[in-house]
Protein backbone atom coordinates (compact mmCIF):
# COMPACT_ATOMS: atom_id res chain seq x y z
CA UNK A 1 0.00 0.00 0.00
CA UNK A 2 2.85 2.03 0.39
CA UNK A 3 3.66 2.35 -3.03
CA UNK A 4 -0.20 2.95 -4.37
CA UNK A 5 0.17 6.54 -1.49
CA UNK A 6 3.58 7.25 -3.36
CA UNK A 7 2.22 7.16 -6.81
CA UNK A 8 -1.08 9.18 -5.74
CA UNK A 9 1.12 11.99 -4.05
CA UNK A 10 3.40 11.84 -7.79
CA UNK A 11 0.19 11.77 -9.63
CA UNK A 12 -1.03 15.09 -7.86
CA UNK A 13 2.67 16.77 -7.82
CA UNK A 14 2.43 16.62 -11.66
CA UNK A 15 -0.84 17.71 -12.18
CA UNK A 16 -0.34 21.01 -9.25
CA UNK A 17 2.85 21.48 -11.60
CA UNK A 18 1.08 21.27 -15.18
CA UNK A 19 -1.37 23.46 -13.76
CA UNK A 20 1.15 26.29 -12.40
CA UNK A 21 2.73 25.85 -15.45
CA UNK A 22 -0.17 26.73 -17.96
CA UNK A 23 -1.23 29.34 -15.94
CA UNK A 24 2.24 31.27 -15.34
CA UNK A 25 2.98 30.71 -19.07
CA UNK A 26 -0.70 32.60 -19.71
CA UNK A 27 0.22 35.20 -17.05
CA UNK A 28 3.79 35.52 -18.90
CA UNK A 29 1.58 36.37 -22.27
CA UNK A 30 -0.67 38.39 -20.99
CA UNK A 31 -3.53 36.89 -21.08
CA UNK A 32 -4.51 36.47 -17.10
CA UNK A 33 -3.56 40.14 -15.66
CA UNK A 34 -3.07 39.73 -12.19
CA UNK A 35 -3.67 42.76 -10.87
CA UNK A 36 -5.85 44.96 -13.49
CA UNK A 37 -6.27 48.31 -13.14
CA UNK A 38 -9.45 50.08 -12.18
CA UNK A 39 -11.36 51.18 -15.14
CA UNK A 40 -12.35 54.62 -14.54
CA UNK A 41 -15.91 55.34 -14.69
CA UNK A 42 -17.10 58.11 -16.14
CA UNK A 43 -20.02 60.10 -14.07
CA UNK A 44 -22.65 61.88 -16.37
CA UNK A 45 -22.26 65.49 -15.37
CA UNK A 46 -26.11 66.81 -14.25
CA UNK A 47 -28.03 69.27 -16.89
CA UNK A 48 -28.66 72.55 -15.58
CA UNK A 49 -32.85 72.57 -16.01
CA UNK A 50 -32.75 76.15 -14.89
CA UNK A 51 -35.64 77.91 -12.99
CA UNK A 52 -38.38 80.09 -14.10
CA UNK A 53 -38.46 83.52 -12.93
CA UNK A 54 -41.04 86.15 -13.68
CA UNK A 55 -39.61 88.91 -11.75
CA UNK A 56 -36.72 89.17 -14.31
CA UNK A 57 -37.92 91.52 -17.23
CA UNK A 58 -37.02 90.55 -20.83
CA UNK A 59 -36.13 92.11 -23.95
CA UNK A 60 -37.04 90.25 -27.09
CA UNK A 61 -35.03 91.32 -30.17
CA UNK A 62 -36.48 89.84 -33.78
CA UNK A 63 -33.13 89.48 -35.35
CA UNK A 64 -34.55 87.45 -38.84
CA UNK A 65 -36.37 88.81 -41.67
CA UNK A 66 -39.60 87.52 -40.59
CA UNK A 67 -41.95 89.75 -38.63
CA UNK A 68 -43.92 88.85 -35.67
CA UNK A 69 -41.35 86.40 -34.08
CA UNK A 70 -40.96 89.00 -31.34
CA UNK A 71 -44.80 89.04 -30.58
CA UNK A 72 -45.15 85.77 -30.67
CA UNK A 73 -42.32 84.93 -28.12
CA UNK A 74 -43.94 87.98 -26.03
CA UNK A 75 -47.11 86.22 -25.76
CA UNK A 76 -44.85 82.98 -25.03
CA UNK A 77 -43.80 84.50 -21.95
CA UNK A 78 -46.88 86.15 -20.78
CA UNK A 79 -49.07 82.80 -20.89
CA UNK A 80 -46.77 81.53 -18.71
CA UNK A 81 -46.94 83.92 -15.94
CA UNK A 82 -44.86 87.01 -16.90
CA UNK A 83 -46.31 90.23 -16.65
CA UNK A 84 -46.91 92.68 -19.37
CA UNK A 85 -44.72 94.87 -18.08
CA UNK A 86 -41.88 93.23 -17.59
CA UNK A 87 -41.66 91.82 -21.50
CA UNK A 88 -40.60 94.21 -24.09
CA UNK A 89 -40.31 93.15 -27.99
CA UNK A 90 -38.84 94.91 -30.92
CA UNK A 91 -37.00 94.03 -33.50
CA UNK A 92 -33.45 94.34 -33.94
CA UNK A 93 -31.04 95.89 -36.14
CA UNK A 94 -29.92 93.06 -38.03
CA UNK A 95 -31.50 90.61 -39.72
CA UNK A 96 -28.93 87.77 -39.50
CA UNK A 97 -28.42 86.62 -36.33
CA UNK A 98 -27.76 83.00 -36.37
CA UNK A 99 -29.11 80.95 -33.66
CA UNK A 100 -31.68 82.28 -30.96
CA UNK A 101 -29.86 83.26 -27.54
CA UNK A 102 -30.65 84.34 -24.32
CA UNK A 103 -28.57 86.72 -22.66
CA UNK A 104 -27.56 87.37 -19.09
CA UNK A 105 -25.20 89.67 -17.36
CA UNK A 106 -25.11 88.88 -13.68
CA UNK A 107 -23.51 84.84 -12.57
CA UNK A 108 -26.20 85.03 -10.99
CA UNK A 109 -28.55 85.29 -13.43
CA UNK A 110 -27.55 81.99 -15.26
CA UNK A 111 -30.12 79.47 -13.47
CA UNK A 112 -33.26 82.13 -14.92
CA UNK A 113 -31.61 82.19 -18.37
CA UNK A 114 -31.64 78.55 -18.30
CA UNK A 115 -35.15 77.76 -17.32
CA UNK A 116 -36.27 81.19 -20.09
CA UNK A 117 -33.81 78.99 -22.43
CA UNK A 118 -36.07 76.14 -21.68
CA UNK A 119 -38.97 77.43 -21.58
CA UNK A 120 -38.91 79.17 -25.59
CA UNK A 121 -38.32 75.57 -26.81
CA UNK A 122 -34.61 75.22 -26.84
CA UNK A 123 -31.83 78.28 -26.78
CA UNK A 124 -27.96 78.92 -26.57
CA UNK A 125 -27.40 80.60 -23.56
CA UNK A 126 -24.48 83.17 -23.07
CA UNK A 127 -23.45 85.52 -20.75
CA UNK A 128 -22.90 88.92 -22.08
CA UNK A 129 -22.93 93.11 -20.89
CA UNK A 130 -23.81 93.84 -24.47
CA UNK A 131 -27.41 94.71 -23.76
CA UNK A 132 -26.88 95.57 -20.26
CA UNK A 133 -27.46 99.57 -21.52
CA UNK A 134 -30.82 98.81 -22.58
CA UNK A 135 -31.96 97.86 -19.60
CA UNK A 136 -34.80 100.48 -18.32
CA UNK A 137 -35.91 99.06 -15.38
CA UNK A 138 -34.30 98.97 -12.13
CA UNK A 139 -34.51 95.21 -11.80
CA UNK A 140 -32.67 92.23 -13.90
CA UNK A 141 -33.24 91.49 -17.02
CA UNK A 142 -32.65 88.96 -19.63
CA UNK A 143 -32.40 89.59 -23.11
CA UNK A 144 -33.60 87.01 -26.20
CA UNK A 145 -32.26 87.64 -29.92
CA UNK A 146 -34.59 85.68 -31.77
CA UNK A 147 -32.26 83.95 -34.56
CA UNK A 148 -32.87 82.68 -37.96
CA UNK A 149 -33.16 79.33 -36.62
CA UNK A 150 -36.97 80.00 -35.62
CA UNK A 151 -37.15 81.96 -38.92
CA UNK A 152 -40.17 80.06 -40.91
CA UNK A 153 -39.07 81.83 -44.76
CA UNK A 154 -36.13 79.82 -46.24
CA UNK A 155 -33.17 82.11 -47.48
CA UNK A 156 -33.83 82.45 -51.44
CA UNK A 157 -31.40 80.19 -54.11
CA UNK A 158 -30.95 81.40 -57.57
CA UNK A 159 -33.00 79.17 -60.02
CA UNK A 160 -30.79 76.59 -62.09
CA UNK A 161 -30.85 76.72 -65.08
CA UNK A 162 -30.68 73.78 -67.42
CA UNK A 163 -27.11 73.25 -69.50
CA UNK A 164 -28.07 73.76 -73.41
Amino acid sequence: MNGWVVLLWSFVAALVLIIGGIFASLVVMGRITLFPEAVPTVAPTPEETGVLDTAYSVMILNATPDEGLDAQMRDTLLNNGWSADNVFASDSGSQDFAMTTVYYLADDDELAAIGLARLIGGAEVQQSDFYADMNTTDGKQLTVVVGLDRSTTAPETPAETPAE
